[in-house]
């Protein structure tokens, strides 16, 4: 019996009289015994699992991971590819997380694009409907203004004079979303105060064809919310 299936045994066996889940089963078994020499010689190990992600890439920290999931990225990442998810679509394999693990909704999707990411299969900033980029920066101005340079025609007119934004209706306090022309894609404006007198303006630029688009609309938005101090000041 290989080591792999010898631990999947250990771990079966500790669920069915703890009744504990799979991952708290797995995780106890692996601190109190050691791992198993595989006895099957004539089957090869393989090469080692290739590493997770660059940590910059990765969307949670490690300690989050591992607090919220009982795992680190790198043990999803094994339980994945022993799983064969390079072969499965995104939904299979947040589906798969949930229904295999228990692990909640957010984290699954969280979990999931850092696999596909990791493993090749989704390339930086790419979501499932393109590719999507933030910016974010805080200014010295009341929320409902910061809200203004985007929304009052006037004021956009100081800063984003050829900007290809067209309104979307909505109904989140403190948020404005347009639609962009050229590419075509979403642009979704969030407003998050900061004391009585300051803001933190969050603009994200989504549904992006590519990851060259996406990265000139980063810098571009970088640049546009450096000249929005000036046009709120006028």
């Amino acid at each position: 019996m290989t080591q792999h299936k010898s631990l999947k045994r250990r771990v079966r066996a500790r669920m069915a009289k703890t009744g504990e889940r799979y991952t708290a089963a797995r995780r106890q078994v692996l601190a109190r015994a050691p791992a198993e020499p595989s006895t099957d010689e004539a089957a090869p190990l393989g090469p080692p699992a290739p590493a997770p992600a660059d940590l910059a890439t990765l969307s949670t920290s490690e300690a989050a991971m591992r607090r919220a999931t009982g795992q680190s990225h790198a043990e999803w990442f094994a339980l994945l590819d022993a799983w064969g998810a390079t072969g499965h679509s995104h939904t299979e394999i947040a589906d798969w997380l949930a229904m295999t693990h228990g692990v909640p909704s957010w984290w699954r999707q969280s979990i999931t694009v850092d696999y596909e990411r990791g493993r090749g299969m989704r390339g930086k900033h790419q979501m499932a409907d393109g590719f999507s980029v933030s910016v974010t920066r805080t200014f010295d101005v009341d929320a409902e203004r910061a809200l203004a340079a985007f929304t009052d025609a006037s004021i956009r007119a100081r800063w984003l004079p050829d900007a290809p934004l067209r309104s979307r209706p909505t109904r989140a306090k403190l948020t404005a979303r347009f639609d962009w022309s050229d590419p075509a894609s979403r642009v979704v404006v969030t407003i998050v105060p900061k004391g009585a007198d300051g803001a933190t303006v969050a603009v994200t630029h989504e549904r992006l064809p590519d990851a060259e688009s996406a990265a000139r609309q980063r810098a571009a938005w970088r640049a546009r919310l450096g000249a929005l101090p000036a046009a709120l000041e006028g």
